[in-house]
């Protein structure tokens, strides 16, 4: 059991992590107005950013299937949302990774285009809707986990499993969570300010695991 949280405990921080320094390495090429004629020329740190955030995909279908045996013991329905959940939000972020390699693919007859013409902005408009199909692809996978995890920590709110102010720094974070997803997935965006009580408490919660561990004898309430 203390193998299983720790384990939990370090792809949650290991998800988080590779996330966090992946998207920060394709976020700004994305983001660039001559992105495919850039695109190629930084191919190394577009395949170091996918590479991180399929480690991200792989991790929190990992958590899912580790924590799995323990939740059901508390609501059976519940834990099987939150792991249908989380293997939704990872093929979803595996589909957001086809993206950045269809932008590779269309760098090369861009570049060879050269001169601007009909041919270019066709290839353009095809770089524009593959960004944001990435981008939609990842609001729904935020949206699925942010859903999947007011479940998550509702049992860990029931069960006693973790310390209650824990599990209510997880039901507000998600609810924020759910509320940007669903926001942006709406064309408004604002910011990452309502990803901050998610952020903390999946910096604490892996913490705790990781140190204490899930606690021996909860109680469910009523």
């Amino acid at each position: 059991m203390r193998k299983m949280e720790s384990v939990v405990g370090a792809l949650f921080l290991l998800s988080t992590g590779a996330f966090l320094v992946g998207s920060g390495i394709l976020d700004p090429i994305l983001h660039r107005t001559d992105l495919l004629v850039r695109v190629d020329s930084d191919r190394m740190s577009v395949f170091a950013g996918w590479f991180l955030e399929l480690i991200n995909a792989i991790a929190v279908a990992g958590i899912a299937m580790l924590l799995q045996p323990t939740l059901k013991k508390y609501h059976e329905a519940f834990a099987f949302g939150y792991f249908a959940s989380r293997v939704m939000e990872s093929a979803l972020l595996l589909l957001s990774l086809i993206c950045p390699l269809i932008l590779l693919a269309l760098s090369k007859p861009s570049i060879s285009a050269g001169a601007p013409g009909s041919g270019d902005s066709y290839l353009q408009m095809l770089g524009n809707l593959t960004v944001e199909a990435h981008y939609l692809l990842f609001d729904m996978a935020m949206l699925v986990l942010s859903l999947g995890s007011l479940l998550f920590c509702s049992i860990l709110y029931r069960s006693r499993l973790v310390p209650r102010w824990l599990s209510m720094i997880g039901l507000i974070g998600y609810t924020g969570l759910l509320a940007s997803s669903s926001l942006s997935i709406a064309g408004l965006d604002l910011g990452a300010i309502l990803y901050i009580p998610g952020a903390i408490f999946e910096v604490v919660l892996p913490i705790w695991l990781m140190v204490k561990g899930f606690n021996r004898h909860p109680q469910a309430s009523a």
